[in-house]
């Protein structure tokens, strides 16, 4: 996916002063050489025709940085120091209390310095940031709204295309080719695969155009999604509002009244609550132990750490084991080559929770803290051996 690098840049300069090309240079903390930027098209408005000079104020040392290829040639996505976004008004810790809290969080509208590019060597590449220091020369030449719209036009169908190349959609089979048989593990396991790839891709696409005034249009258009792209468009001529009636300005919106209570909302028939019969033994003790996981290590562990991806492995097992192995009451029997790439998978997570596990034992010095931390290990090596005996006897 894309390349952010806004916090490992300590300075760099962007050059748009001849029309149709934008070069400059980006400085990387940890880095001696700088980044070489070569690409085709134009910035925004604001800064066609200038030139850029920016600096991080708290430069950080990343490791992926230095994957990236010096020489950035390619073409120009999003370029600009006026694209508004939602700053929060408070320190990490204090942002991660109010969401726990599900408290209001102060946020204020600045002006973020954007730059994106899509890049021969590394795909894409963004620079986010409202915390730099900016200085634009004066401008060398003018671009008017007209020239403006066919930028943000081409960048478009330049993210469009990258997320093609992301996704890597298969080609549907010939109508005449197409049998009902039943698709083995692997070609389950590409089908899988495909929708890893779609959800990150949308992921993407969802922060990028999220607080942009035409996000639906934009984000529908990027992941290629034309015949949704069409009936946007007859929703829109049709007079209907997404919510699939006659939109009227006039017309009171209950949504946002707080003095509504929720007497109005059906309670949830008995037949829908879940019958612990139908759970797979299996999936009843990864659920277990991912809630054991969760009250043994503490929630202040950020992302990427190995308290957060302990959890969050031993979430995935068992939230995937319930939709392979639970609940046959209606019928339903998913293929046997979905399951086994579903168990497929979790034997990965599994493997990942453990070496986290590991990860946080070689470091913990109480010794009640490192037992329950021995025994989530030891629990998670049962669970692997009953997903790959129950693999054995499905194959």
């Amino acid at each position: 996916m894309a390349w952010r690098i806004d916090e490992a840049v300590t300075h760099g300069e962007i050059d748009n002063t001849v029309e149709g090309r934008t070069t400059g240079h980006i400085w990387l903390a940890g880095r001696d050489a700088p980044l070489v930027i070569t690409l085709e098209g134009d910035c925004w408005r604001d800064l066609a025709g200038t030139r850029l000079r920016f600096k991080n104020p708290f430069p950080e040392v990343r490791a992926d940085a230095n994957d990236l290829e010096t020489r950035q040639a390619g073409i120009v996505g999003d370029m600009t120091a006026s694209r508004k976004s939602k700053v929060s008004l408070v320190g990490d810790e204090e942002l991660q209390r109010l969401y726990q809290d599900k408290a209001p969080i102060p946020y204020e509208w600045k002006n973020t310095l954007y730059l994106e590019w899509f890049s021969e060597s590394n795909g894409r590449v963004l620079i986010e940031s409202a915390s730099y220091h900016l200085e634009i020369s004066p401008q060398e030449w003018e671009m008017d709204e007209d020239a403006e719209e066919a930028q943000k036009l081409a960048n478009l169908n330049a993210m469009r295309d990258f997320m093609a190349q992301v996704i890597c959609r298969r080609e549907p089979a010939p109508r005449d080719m197409r049998l009902p048989k039943e698709l083995d593990e692997y070609e389950w396991e590409e089908r899988l695969k495909e929708s890893d790839r779609l959800t990150d891709a949308y992921q993407e696409v969802l922060e990028k155009y999220m607080e942009d005034e035409d996000s639906e249009r934009k984000e529908t258009f990027v992941m290629g999604w034309d015949g949704l792209l069409d009936a946007l468009a007859d929703r829109d001529e049709s007079g209907f509002s997404s919510a699939g009636k006659a939109f009227d300005e006039n017309e009171p919106d209950f949504d946002d009244d707080e003095d509504e209570d929720d007497e109005g909302f059906p309670e949830l028939d008995e037949d829908f609550s879940f019958d612990e019969k139908d759970r797979h033994p299996l999936q009843e003790r990864a659920q277990e132990l991912a809630l054991r996981a969760m009250d043994v290590v503490p929630g202040d562990h950020g992302s990427g750490t190995p308290a957060y991806q302990l959890v969050s492995n031993l979430l995935q097992v068992s939230g995937k084991l319930a939709a392979a192995l639970n609940d046959r009451s209606s019928g339903y029997e998913p293929e046997t080559g979905y399951v086994l790439a579903i168990l497929k998978r979790c034997l990965n997570w599994l493997n990942e929770a453990v070496a986290c596990c590991q990860a946080l034992m070689a470091v913990e010095e109480d010794p009640d803290q490192l037992a329950a931390l021995a025994h989530i290990r030891s629990s998670a090596f049962e669970i692997r051996d009953g997903i790959t005996e129950l693999r054995r006897v499905l194959k």
